[in-house]
């Protein structure tokens, strides 16, 4: 039975620490707000814009986005948003960004998103771009970014082996060149930001920054809900 059939059926339970009454209860609501700032990776790989993130990717939060992006518990989706348009407002406010915001999902695959049902971080830019314009900055989610070849697992890849499975990975929409001319992103009208649930290595952002540039944009920042504290060893779980 699908996720979001079985969270109408039964008594909600918070995804983050297990108590009843909804989905994602006040307190692990609050701890996904409560730390919004630059998390880059260590060593940060070549063509990373400036990196942040809303909290670590660890406790609560680790669970909220698993249960969001693998288990399907859609209901996350307001929580899991509201953090990632947080640390997007703070950053914009830090960097004098007073320009219309451009949020630029990166891209699930294809497979993922059909075993998956449904593609987590391309809901979350929408939900968090609909949180600012409701704070009174305009913004917008524009998915201008797909994965132009199949790419392995990253589950298990160390930093190299990641670097090498996404090079080249992805690539601008057909169409989307031209809009991101029209809209005057050259003369500064518009910030583009790249979003994701986690950082860990920070490959993935820099391929989709690479994407972009090859397009003739340079996105301003890359943000996510969460971000991985870095151990210095290959092989780790999450792949990102």
């Amino acid at each position: 039975m699908p996720a979001a059939l079985l969270d109408l059926i039964l008594p909600p339970r918070c995804a983050g620490c297990g108590a009843p009454g909804a989905m994602a209860c006040p307190s692990c609501t609050a701890g996904l707000l409560r730390e919004p700032g630059p998390r880059p990776p260590d060593p940060p790989p070549a063509g990373l814009p400036d990196c942040w993130s809303a909290t670590a990717y660890d406790g609560a939060a680790r669970r909220m986005i698993l249960a969001h992006k693998e288990r399907g518990r859609t209901a996350l989706v307001p929580a899991l948003a509201a953090s990632l348009s947080a640390c997007v407002a703070t950053w914009a406010a830090g960097a004098g960004a007073d320009r219309e915001l451009w949020l630029v999902p990166v891209p699930s695959a294809r497979a993922a998103s059909r075993r998956r049902g449904h593609d987590p971080v391309r809901a979350l830019a929408a939900a968090a771009a609909r949180d600012l314009c409701g704070r009174g900055r305009p913004a917008e989610s524009v998915p201008l970014l797909r994965q132009g070849r199949r790419v392995a697992d990253q589950a298990g890849l160390g930093s190299a082996e990641r670097a090498v499975n996404l090079s080249g990975a992805f690539e601008v929409l057909p169409g989307a060149a031209a809009r991101l001319r029209r809209s005057g992103r050259r003369t500064g009208a518009v910030a583009v930001v790249l979003v994701d649930d986690v950082v860990t290595t920070g490959t993935t952002l820099a391929e989709a920054a690479r994407a972009l540039r090859a397009a003739g944009t340079e996105p301003a920042v890359a943000v996510t809900v969460a971000a991985t504290r870095r151990r210095r060893r290959t092989g780790e779980s999450h792949g990102k």
